[in-house]
């Protein structure tokens, strides 16, 4: 029987234990020093109280502090299920803990600015642990329209897991291949993560569509503004095209699961899609923040913030055009400068 361990308790993390455990595998999985209060209500009654469902019994949970005693090193591969603030102390618990080269799948997202160039995740996470460790271990990532609690819930989900090899990357999916969870491959790492982190960004420009339908005058006739957020969708994909290519990815990756699939169930709910329409409905990021989502992180401003500055770089030096990227400095200029988001109608799909 396969071992896999899921490092990371939190929604996702603890979700994609449901496949592996419906094909057979044994699940171990360990929370990180933020999960203490899951893995304590798991142990307890096996039930995921930000899930909201009972863990199979023969997933097994712990504490972060037993991972010195569980042996990873035997593991046939590790997922990674921390947030993006936690990849550096997940590098770090990995570091003490492998012995020899072992698989690690991320399904955490987001992008990092390293000696002026925006990097993904698997690329920063593979590049310490040789560094640190001294051997090459495989890195590889999940993207595409997954939200945790329907996969929880064994609800038919469809991803893409993407690494440099094919032949491995392959091999992880069939050890996930429950007869709902549904995952292709995909060699553009760059392309799926970058999408997997923008669609959060976008999510913000398209919820703004909400918030100013709200403050509008209503129509006769009770029309709504699915025109409008179909436009702001629209853009936000030619503008992820963009992106992607300019970091380095497929910009074809944006017309499958990973771009339109995932920013598509994104902006149907969530944290972003809500900050979108708090911004809709003329607030400043702050004044939302603190008014009605201060417990809440909102990936896509999260991102704002890290690499905002960098894609000004960017448009300074020539490796993009602003231009052509209208949403995302107007989305940029609201999140980092506190303005009003305005929508540039004009400057949209030139």
């Amino acid at each position: 029987m396969a071992r896999v361990v899921i490092l990371g308790a939190g929604v996702m993390g603890s979700a994609m234990a449901m496949p592996l455990n419906s094909v057979g595998r044994e699940v171990e999985l360990v929370g990180t020093h933020l999960d203490g209060t899951i893995i304590n209500s798991i142990l307890g009654n096996g039930h995921h109280p930000k899930l909201n469902i009972k863990l199979p019994a023969s997933v097994k949970a712990y504490h972060w502090t037993d991972l010195e005693s569980l042996s990873i090193s035997d593991a046939e591969v590790i997922i990674l299920g921390v947030s993006s603030a936690g990849v550096d102390w997940a590098i770090e618990r990995l570091v003490e803990n492998l012995t020899r080269p072992i698989p690690i799948v991320m399904i955490t997202k987001g992008l990092r600015v390293q000696d002026n160039e925006i990097k993904v995740f698997p690329d920063i996470v593979s590049e310490a642990l040789k560094k640190r460790l001294g051997f090459s271990v495989p890195v590889l990532g999940i993207g595409g329209p997954c939200i945790a609690g329907e996969l929880a819930a064994l609800r038919d989900t469809m991803t893409v897991i993407t690494g440099s090899d094919t032949q491995f990357t392959e091999k992880i999916i069939a050890l996930l291949s429950a007869s709902y969870y549904h995952a292709r491959p995909s060699l553009d790492i760059i392309g799926v993560e970058v999408c997997a982190a923008f669609k959060n960004f976008f999510a913000i420009g398209v919820g703004w569509a909400q918030g100013n339908f709200e403050i509008s005058e209503a129509a006769e006739n009770s029309a709504k503004m699915h025109n409008l957020a179909a436009g702001l969708f629209t853009q936000s994909l030619n503008e992820l095209k963009i992106l992607v290519a300019a970091i380095g990815g497929q910009s074809e990756t944006v017309s499958g699961l990973a771009g339109v699939g995932d920013l598509y169930v994104t902006c149907l709910a969530g944290r972003n899609s809500r900050m979108g329409r708090l911004l809709g409905l003329g607030l400043t990021y702050e004044k939302a923040k603190s008014d009605y989502m201060e417990n809440d992180t909102i990936e896509g401003a999260e991102l704002a913030k890290a690499i905002g500055p960098q894609i000004e770089s960017m448009w300074l030096d020539g490796r993009l055009r602003r231009e052509e990227l209208p949403l995302s400095d107007a989305i940029i200029r609201a999140i980092c400068y506190d303005e009003i988001l305005q929508i540039p109608w004009k400057k949209f799909m030139n």
